[in-house]
């Protein structure tokens, strides 16, 4: 029978709740027991996949084509395994389950309520994700912090299921902050004791509680805790702030909170870091670093783009090497073309993902200067459409090039929209989704950069190359390299004479973890770190002269 550890936040959003769930989950994943995680988003949003990424944070996309929350590809990456769509839900999901359910009669003439009707949809799904995946644990964490109305639904259905399965069952870690104010220079406890306390008056006592800090929570702190949340004091965690993310789970381990799960839950287990931690040793003990910089329309959040920057930071810990990601608003180079010579500055560009017109041109100027001055470029989806109108306008001589995403009367329709796509009206869960098989044409840098003739990927568009173009734009020097669909569709591109440029429509970020970085990002950091020694040697030459 699996058992649940369920994660519940306090305080504020934006803690690292989903980087302690990942790390809790890496734990018991190390000590040899089947585990996996669920987000509980309690948003009235189906899914995550029509919420702005300045708004949100970034779309992750599974295998199986779900668009979900961030946090199930911080898993993915922890844990080294695929997830689905099942291991994100949300309020949308339930509510809409639940209705249907009523219009089809199933209630028998019930009147419809939060409790039972709505707790026990929530209950199964967390039982049935536990059941199908096989695990002995499955970590579940919620959303938003404790006090929002909306989260109310999913404590209440985990507060039954401590019931109905007992403590050795369950068990609940509650994620909180000890602030420090510069003036006073003293963690502050009082709003872990008043998350807690809102914790307690809707049923839950925490048996754990993960304090958060820019430093590690004095014994005198958790002592005070202990006391006004009444957790044992071995079960008060510091988690201060870290180098790198994938160190968490050794701070959590030091500070004993596998030795209070694994006593709570009985488990019999033993803990095996070794290779883990020879993971986590390329992030900390580096040699030298490269300075990549990411062009986009998002530029103001980072967890707009978390899984490109955590795969840049994967393949340059595979080398050895520290990667310095910068961020430059596309919008920027439109009202200053002369700001592109800023990006001669950084040893790669990447151009990422995106929808929409807003900054497009900047981004299509970046990938032409990038292209023209042999700096390393990486585009991914539709940082790869705009790299192809980029060629087609500079290149080419296809003047007024576009896609009709941005411009659907161009003379020149290098990127169109698939052919499936048209006549869709409604947006949520309709683009080209998940994982697909992609066909690699050999003596191409795809080949080189991959090793094989055949990959899976996973995708998030609605656009593509337009194939009537293909020819003219090959014949003027791009060359696309692999394709899915029995040829259908373009998947990658490249340039022959150029250090490195380099183009997936697919997403190869999704994919990529610590352990096993994804291959086109590593041969990226190689061709960043080639540029970086070709201007170290040109800088000693002019220096001599």
């Amino acid at each position: 029978m699996p058992k649940y550890i369920f994660v519940t936040g306090g305080v504020m959003s934006g803690l690292g709740k989903g980087v302690t769930t990942a790390s809790i989950a890496k734990l018991l994943q190390l000590s040899g027991l089947r585990v996996t995680c669920m987000k509980i988003d309690p948003y009235l949003n189906f899914d995550a996949g029509t919420m702005n990424p300045i708004v949100h944070g970034e779309v992750f996309v599974t295998d199986d084509g779900g668009e979900t929350d961030m946090d199930i590809g911080t898993y993915e990456r922890f844990l080294n395994q695929d997830l689905s769509r099942l291991n994100n839900i949300t309020t949308g999901q339930i509510y809409r389950k639940v209705i249907e359910d009523e219009r089809k009669g199933k209630f028998l003439g019930k009147s419809v309520q939060i409790i039972p009707h709505v707790t026990d949809e929530i209950k199964r799904r967390i039982r049935d994700l536990a059941v199908k995946s096989n695990v002995d644990v499955l970590v579940v964490e919620c959303g938003g912090t404790v006090g929002d109305i909306e989260s109310l639904p999913f404590l209440e259905a985990m507060r039954q299921m401590r019931m109905e399965e007992g403590p050795s069952k369950t068990l609940f870690i509650h994620v909180s902050l000890a602030p420090e104010l510069s003036v006073v220079g003293e963690m502050k406890t009082k709003p872990t004791q008043h998350s807690v306390q809102e914790m307690r008056r809707i049923g839950i006592q925490p048996d754990i509680i993960v304090v958060r800090g820019s430093r590690k929570l004095p014994n005198e702190a958790k002592e005070k805790i202990s006391l006004f949340t009444s957790v044992p004091l071995e079960n008060v965690i510091s988690n201060p702030d870290v180098k790198s993310i994938y160190l968490v789970p050794s701070i959590l381990q030091r500070e004993g909170i596998l030795r209070a799960i694994k006593k709570q839950l009985k488990l019999k287990t033993r803990l095996k870091m070794k290779l883990w931690n020879r993971v986590v040793d390329g992030f900390i003990r580096t040699k030298g670093s490269v300075s990549v910089v990411l062009v986009g329309k998002y530029a103001t959040l980072a967890d707009s783009y978390v899984s490109v920057n955590q795969a840049i930071m994967h393949a340059a810990a595979m080398r050895k090497v520290r990667a310095e990601i910068s961020f430059f608003e596309s919008e920027e180079i439109e009202r200053d073309i002369s700001v592109l010579r800023k990006l001669e500055m950084f040893d790669g560009i990447v151009l990422p993902q995106g929808f929409g017109s807003r900054g497009t041109e900047g981004k299509i100027l970046a990938a032409n200067h990038a292209r023209v001055k042999g700096i390393p470029f990486l585009g991914l989806c539709f940082g790869f459409q705009l790299a192809v109108v980029a060629f087609a306008r500079y290149a080419a001589g296809l003047e007024s090039a576009n896609t009709t995403e941005i411009d659907p009367s161009t003379p020149h329709p290098v990127i169109d929209l698939l052919p499936e796509q048209k006549g869709i009206s409604e947006l949520g869960g309709t683009m080209r989704l998940g994982g697909h098989d992609i066909y690699i044409k050999q003596n191409t840098l795809a080949h080189r950069i991959y090793g094989k003739d055949k990959i899976r990927e996973r995708h998030r568009h609605r656009y593509e190359v337009n194939p009537s173009y293909i020819e003219l734009l090959e014949k003027k020097g791009l060359i696309f390299s692999a394709y899915s669909d029995n040829g259908r569709r373009a998947e990658t591109l490249e340039l022959q004479d150029h250090p490195f440029y380099f183009a997936t429509q697919y997403h190869p970020e999704y994919i990529s973890r610590p352990e096993n970085p994804e291959p086109c990002f590593v041969a990226f950091i190689d061709s960043c770190m080639a540029m970086k020694g070709r201007k170290q040697v040109q800088l000693s030459q002019t220096l001599r002269i």
